[in-house]
């Protein structure tokens, strides 16, 4: 199969032609054409529809998928320039577009390259430093905060830092450390709003997801986990419909097969999570709570996006399928993905495969939408027109 690789100093147009396109907002185009000029998408359709420009490349992707690419909500990346990079630049070759490192980012470099486009690099936003109560112990980045007053400072310092969001950790660590109180976290929440920024939290229980939903939280960077979820919380979702929940669900806690990763970590990492990889009932029972909390939410239509809590590149390959075995469609867990994760991160210009929007997507050998985990089958990756991969 003919294939022509198109980068940054390509022909100003190029043809995409021949694939089944996944929209990313829940919209399949077969045999679709893609007219990607520079950066943009001018044009997307089936083929009979698509005018390609004159002296346009022509690049066939004939018996291929096209994905927009991933936007990781919830990461935590290195704090150093080099190594920043680094992360992003693995993440771009498991085609992820952006990520948005949620609170432990307490250094100049982050804010560095936050707002960067750099060329074969995924795009990043960061919380700068979250806010907890006091963790000794832990880690010191995060503000310790344990009166209001110390919370709306936090605040305030952060709005002039301009994070693209505030993070939260409301969470006793399984009883070893204090956590924010309403009386903390409901003035946080309030300084954010004023200043026009969100507020993320990192949760555990279901009582503490109640009172943030109370106090005007606006996104949860974890799902419940300490029980099943009951009618109460489904009715403070639906009254509060733009909230965003991230599940970050945890380990299935079932035997998988990582050989998908071979040639693309190092072999002694591969051996040691495969060797990791086995049958335990304990954890299965944690990720079933956890996964019929997210059923039940998605069913009451809460708005879902992806997130992977680590720094790990390929971890929302991991997610996706968890997601899916939580019983979400593929297509579902491709929306959260895309979509709704770039617009939980205020990146309108992608997130979709659309004319005027950024060209940031995944070239797959097989389709999605029949298993989740062909997105791990990546054929290619292009980010702002230019090939990341």
């Amino acid at each position: 199969m003919a294939f022509t690789v198109v980068r940054a100093q390509a022909p100003a147009a190029a043809v995409f032609e021949g694939a089944r396109v996944i929209v990313g907002d829940g919209r399949t185009i077969e045999n679709a054409s893609i007219v990607v000029q520079g950066d943009r998408i001018t044009q997307v359709g089936n083929a009979a529809t698509v005018k390609a420009p004159a002296g346009a490349a022509r690049v066939s992707l004939a018996g291929k998928t096209v994905m927009p690419a991933i936007v990781d909500t919830h990461v935590h990346t290195s704090t150093t320039a080099p190594e920043l990079v680094n992360d992003l630049k693995q993440r771009a070759q498991f085609g992820v577009g952006a990520a948005m490192s949620l609170g432990l980012d307490g250094t100049d470099a982050p804010f560095a390259q936050r707002g960067q486009s750099t060329p074969g690099l995924a795009r990043f936003f960061t919380a700068g430093r979250g806010i907890t109560a006091p963790e000794k112990g832990r880690t010191e980045v995060p503000y310790w905060i344990t009166n209001e007053a110390e919370g709306r400072r936090a605040v305030q310092e952060l709005a002039a830092k301009k994070v693209d969001i505030v993070k939260i950790w409301v969470d006793d660590r399984d009883g070893k450390f204090p956590k924010l109180t309403p009386a903390l976290y409901t003035p946080v929440i309030d300084e954010a709003h004023q200043h026009k920024l969100r507020v993320a939290a990192h949760i555990f229980s279901l009582e503490d997801a109640k009172g943030l939903l109370r106090a005007g939280i606006d996104a949860f960077a974890h799902g419940i986990r300490d029980r099943d979820i009951d009618d109460e919380i489904v009715a403070l979702f639906k009254a509060r419909p733009n909230v965003v929940l991230i599940p970050n669900l945890p380990d299935r806690g079932v035997a998988a097969d990582y050989s998908w990763l071979r040639g693309r970590i190092a072999d002694g990492e591969l051996q040691k999570l495969q060797a990791a990889s086995t049958d335990r009932p304990q954890v299965q029972q944690t990720f079933g709570i956890q996964a019929r909390n997210l059923a039940r939410l998605l069913a009451a239509g809460v708005r879902i996006a992806i997130g992977t809590d680590g720094n790990t590149p390929w971890a929302p390959h991991v997610e996706m399928a968890d997601m899916v075995a939580a019983g979400m469609t593929p297509a579902q867990v491709i929306v959260a993905a895309t979509r709704n994760a770039a617009e939980f991160v205020r990146l309108p210009n992608t997130g979709t495969i659309e004319a005027g929007k950024t060209a940031d997507f995944i070239v797959l050998d097989a389709n999605p939408l029949d298993d989740i985990t062909n997105t791990r089958k990546i054929f290619a990756v292009y980010l702002r027109g230019a090939m990341a991969r």
